[in-house]
Formats: C-alpha cells, sequence, structure tokens
C-alpha cells in the first residue's frame, strides 16, 4: 500500500570514528512508492544516512528497520536481495569494461538464466545506453555514465533506491530525465532516498523532503509545501534570505 512506512531509523546514532559521531539520534521514516528528499546544510548527515542504511557504517546505537525488521549490520549483498539498492555519488563504474560487463555485474547475484531478460528491461528504460552496450563505460559521457548507473541498480528490481546527488556533472536537461525516472519509478512502488544538491528541482518530483540538521531530523513536510517556503535557503540550506525591502 502506498505511504506505509518501509525504512525507518530509530534514534540511530553513526559515524565514521568513536571521535566522530554524525547521526544522533536520528529517527525518521521513508514511505513506499514515494520520493523522499534529505536535505541540509553540508554536514548534516545526508549521505551518512545512505551509508547507514546500506550498511557501508554500522550504527553504534539505535535501530535501522527495513519493512518492520531491523537490519543493523547486514551486509550489502544482503541488503542487495532484501531489495535494496544504492547508487553512490560520483562515478562507480569500471571504466575498462564496456557498458554491457557493467550491467553484467551489477547482476552478479541473479540467476544466470535471468540475466539476459533483465539487461533487456534496463536497455528499454535508456536507449542510448543500448546503443553503446559494446563501448567502454570510460567513454561514455557523464549523463550516459549516471544512466548505466541507475541502470545497473535497477537490474535486481529493486523495492528501495538510495542515489546520492545525481545531478552532479549533469546538464539541466539530463537533471531533467533523470529526476522523472526516479519519479516513475516512485508512481511504479518504488520507494526512493534520494540525496540532492540540486534542491530546488528535486522537491518538483519529490513526495516528502526531511531536512537534517546536525544529524538530527529538524523538518519533515510535504515536499511542494517546502518549495514554497520564502526562507529555504537560510533556514535550510547555510544561505542567506533575502533582506526584507525597507518601507
Amino acid at each position: 500500500m502506498a505511504g506505509e512506512r518501509i525504512i525507518e531509523f530509530d534514534r540511530v546514532v553513526a559515524g565514521y570514528s568513536e571521535s566522530l559521531t554524525i547521526l544522533n539520534e536520528t529517527t525518521f521514516d521513508a514511505r513506499k512508492g514515494e520520493i523522499t528528499l534529505l536535505i541540509g546544510p553540508n554536514g548534516a548527515g545526508k549521505s551518512t544516512v545512505l551509508k547507514t542504511l546500506f550498511g557501508l557504517l554500522v550504527p553504534r546505537s539505535g535501530e535501522v528497520r527495513f519493512e518492520g525488521r531491523v537490519i543493523n549490520g547486514r551486509s550489502q549483498r544482503q541488503l542487495l536481495a532484501d531489495g535494496i539498492a544504492f547508487v553512490p555519488q560520483g562515478r562507480n563504474l569500471f571504466g575498462s569494461l564496456s557498458v554491457r560487463h557493467n550491467l553484467e555485474l551489477g547482476g552478479i547475484t541473479l540467476p544466470r538464466a535471468d540475466l539476459p531478460h533483465r539487461i533487456d528491461e534496463v536497455l528499454a528504460r535508456f536507449p542510448r545506453i543500448r546503443e553503446r552496450i559494446d563501448n567502454q563505460a570510460s567513454t561514455l559521457s557523464g549523463g550516459e555514465q549516471k544512466q548505466l548507473e541507475v541502470g545497473r541498480a535497477l537490474l535486481l528490481r529493486p523495492r528501495v533506491l538510495l542515489i546520492d546527488e545525481p545531478s552532479i556533472g549533469l546538464s539541466p536537461k539530463l537533471v531533467s530525465d533523470v529526476m522523472t525516472l526516479l519519479r516513475q519509478l516512485a508512481n511504479t512502488g518504488t520507494t526512493v532516498l534520494m540525496v540532492e544538491q540540486n534542491v530546488r528541482t528535486a522537491l518538483k518530483y519529490a513526495d516528502r523532503a526531511l531536512v537534517l540538521e546536525m544529524g538530527r531530523l529538524a523538518l519533515d513536510r510535504p515536499a511542494s509545501e517546502l518549495l514554497g517556503d520564502p526562507n529555504l535557503n537560510r533556514l535550510f540550506l547555510g544561505g542567506h534570505a533575502p533582506a526584507p525591502a525597507r518601507a
């Protein structure tokens, strides 16, 4: 059912060392078939949330739950099998390998007999990637590489897609294409949890916005409502709202 909680963080404390805590009893949820956008100033904990959810960081306390089940400490392979996929920030391809081989590696946990059909399913979404299926991944444009990364994640038909800064290095047209794809995935039941620096564009496609501040949830509002907030920059992005006009 759309709107049911599928991901829950319950007072999660996590960081990169005992002396560097980023998430300070972080509590929030993400709901089925929605795009949930994590925003906040640098260092607020947005990317750390995704890494903790995908098992790259283990919470020191608190619980991360997927469909009501605690998943603290599960491996990335286990989480992929559970239906959680992660597209990290930056380029994460095997540049010397072909597009086809990159896709095949993304489906390494699938039964071999299922892989050709799954690859065809992904290529139907990305015609440009289909055209370059035998090219080295390093020869693709930045936008094509991002499409390949997302396509590789979609091979597993994830129920939850985590994506970190998908617009980096992309033209406005390609940003729109990626956001439209994420919206289509959410509309067909995939839960998307996204960190994105291009906040105003992302808010147009998201359902909810969770504002993080110093590793805690500061605000949970509908994305459309937050988009219209004139104090968005000053309050949530570390910027400055325009000064009021003098009478």
